[in-house]
């Protein structure tokens, strides 16, 4: 990883992507310090630190959500907005059919998904508005008008900020805004472990235990992000004039974790919706009722979001792998795996190992995610740099380098080819 870090800085182009991403990374976390107008600090610190239902929007804005600055709901609606959006490309025809129609359809669709965004952050904002009405310093319509618009502002630059480093940077934008966040308060929870020690809240060994984990959780990630299953297949050979054109063998590789982190994401961002709803009426037994069943150590908290893991996998595997093209496309090529017939038998295969693949990959995604929940429920340490931010700031981190060696690659054969 050092090496390709080090070959890709002395290469102008990418020295300037690079370049142009940290930038963007040093606009995000000012932003992230930029307290939102009309605040109470003190009253907000206590609102805030009442329990752990928005864990998960602090951890991804790395700190922001907490301190209640103009990027207080991070990248989030722009997250429900995509899961909202590929949702309805299956079940609508037209949004299908536009997604089918390449470059141009895509571009449509990321344009259906901006305006969502801002439609469900105007939501998001207002509910969050409403529900720390108590540390407004002076209530009344214009000081909630004005947090909205300055929350909404404030995703909607930050959905530009990720498509200008997906342009211009390495890697996916919001993939990267979403790592920024979360490797932020790294140092922070380092410290929270340091106060756990100096108060005898926890040994030296259980810290030590921890890190075990957090080595083994990475190793782990990397194991199944990077592993897949290879389906050998054979193209018969043709003769075309005095040329003879296939008779090669290679393989199908299918990912074992296909949809990479995506799925913890998407679980997490749809569980804390009904939770976000019911705090918004802290008096009603309904919303008290929904609270406690969601509580970050709740079992039935633990089984429903390991069942959406499992669920947004095979769904995006689904939607981004499809073995009935697969095998039409290695018929009409010649292509077949060795024992099956071409067309449907060849489908139906690649589907079954697809299915089971997708199911080991799903429930590792699932165990490692709800270990801190586990942590928590065993010794009472809320550590949100748990699973879920190893999850993310692991894919990511791959995934982006895969992309500085494929940069790498390309400027190797070009300059040869030269």
């Amino acid at each position: 990883m050092l090496d390709t870090l080090r070959n890709a800085l002395k290469i102008p182009e990418l020295r300037g992507k690079i370049i142009f991403t940290l930038l963007m990374f040093l606009v995000f976390r000012l932003g992230a310090h930029i307290p939102a107008p009309g605040i109470n600090p003190a009253v907000l610190e206590q609102l805030m630190g009442s329990g752990n239902l928005f864990g998960f929007f602090d951890l991804i804005s790395g700190g922001a959500f907490k301190n209640f600055t103009i990027f207080a709901m991070g990248i989030t609606p722009y997250i429900n907005a995509s899961i909202n959006m590929q949702l309805l490309t299956v079940i609508i025809p037209s949004l299908e059919s536009l997604a089918k129609e390449g470059q141009e359809g895509r571009k449509k669709i990321a344009e259906y998904t901006r305006y969502t965004t801002v439609i469900l952050g105007a939501i998001q904002a207002i509910g969050m508005t409403y529900y720390l009405r108590s540390a407004l310093v002076n209530p009344g319509f214009w000081s909630y008008a004005l947090i909205v618009v300055t929350l909404s502002a404030g995703t909607a630059f930050l959905m530009w900020l990720g498509e200008l480093i997906t342009e211009r940077g390495i890697g996916n934008g919001i993939s990267l805004i979403i790592f920024a966040g979360i490797v932020s308060g790294l140092p922070r929870g380092i410290f929270t472990l340091y106060q756990y020690v100096v108060l005898d809240m926890v040994s030296i060994i259980t810290i030590i235990v921890y890190l075990i984990m957090s080595v083994v959780v990475i190793a782990g990630v990397v194991a199944i992000h990077e592993g897949e299953r290879k389906i050998p297949v054979q193209y018969a050979k043709r003769v075309v004039g005095r040329r003879v054109y296939g008779g090669q063998s290679t393989h199908i590789p299918l990912k074992v974790n296909q949809s990479g982190v995506l799925p913890v994401i998407f679980a997490m961002s749809i569980l804390m919706f009904p939770s976000t709803i019911a705090s918004w009426f802290p008096n009603n037994s309904f919303a008290k009722a929904v609270v406690k069943f969601l509580d970050f150590s709740s079992i039935w908290y633990m089984i429903i979001y390991a069942l959406l893991i499992i669920f947004f996998a095979y769904f995006y595997t689904a939607i981004s792998f499809n073995p009935v093209d697969v095998a039409d496309n290695m018929k009409k090529h010649g292509g077949f795996i060795p024992g099956l017939r071409p067309g449907r038998p060849t489908a139906e295969y690649i589907e079954k190992i697809l299915s089971r693949i997708t199911l080991s990959g799903a429930i590792f995604l699932a165990i490692i995610a709800l270990l801190p929940n586990i942590l928590y429920a065993i010794t009472g340490l809320n550590l949100q740099f748990g699973g879920t931010g190893l999850l993310i700031v692991v894919g990511v981190a791959l995934e982006t380098m895969k992309q500085l060696e494929a940069h790498l690659l390309m400027r190797h054969y070009q300059g040869f080819m030269k």
